[in-house]
């Protein structure tokens, strides 16, 4: 496998978090071009296809990622997101468990990990998950908020609003409190 280098995956991760996605895209296909056997151009892919919202689009780069590094932990992370966003919850748990044991203390990873097993009913696993992504990344506002709306939806409101308000999101507890008829 010619593997793509540091640099151009660099340039990559910075035209996406510039927001630049479509000529962050242009890019990948282009390394593609002399590099079709590198798992990580079609992770890049897939990610780029998520921020865009085309879930399809990236599901179908994840899999030929998967095909070239099945114990990719990227790989599992962004299949397990897909899949809760699809709604299939056990299955992006069971891959968010897998990438969390191949890079653990990853905040992102958990904090998608926290909303599964939100989402399969296990509330005290959601709530100390999400702390423990907050513990690792404190200035997360995104980690923050949704601790703030788990503690909330477990009963927790003093405290979830406290994390609200640092996030700030206290838009979303009035949102939360008409929902929960507060």
């Amino acid at each position: 496998m010619r593997e793509t280098n540091a640099k151009q995956i660099q340039e990559i991760e910075r035209l996406k978090y510039a927001g630049l996605y479509a000529d962050a895209k242009i890019k990948v296909q282009e390394y593609l071009l002399n590099h079709a056997d590198d798992y990580r151009l079609y992770e890049e892919l897939a990610d780029i296809g998520l921020y865009e919202g085309e879930l399809d689009e990236a599901e179908a780069a994840l899999k030929v990622a998967q095909k070239l590094h099945p114990e990719s932990a990227t790989g599992m992370y962004l299949m397990g997101f897909i899949h809760i966003s699809k709604s299939n919850f056990r299955i992006g748990v069971e891959l968010l468990e897998k990438a969390n044991e191949l890079f653990p203390n990853n905040p992102e990873i958990l904090r998608n990990l926290g909303w599964g097993y939100a989402m399969l009913g296990n509330p005290a696993k959601w709530v100390a998950v999400m702390k423990r992504a907050l513990n690792l990344a404190p200035d997360d506002e995104l980690i923050m908020e949704d601790l703030g709306v788990t503690l909330i939806s477990e009963g927790n409101v003093e405290e979830g609003a406290s994390m609200l308000k640092k996030a700030g999101k206290e838009s979303r507890l009035d949102e939360l409190r008409m929902m929960m008829g507060m």
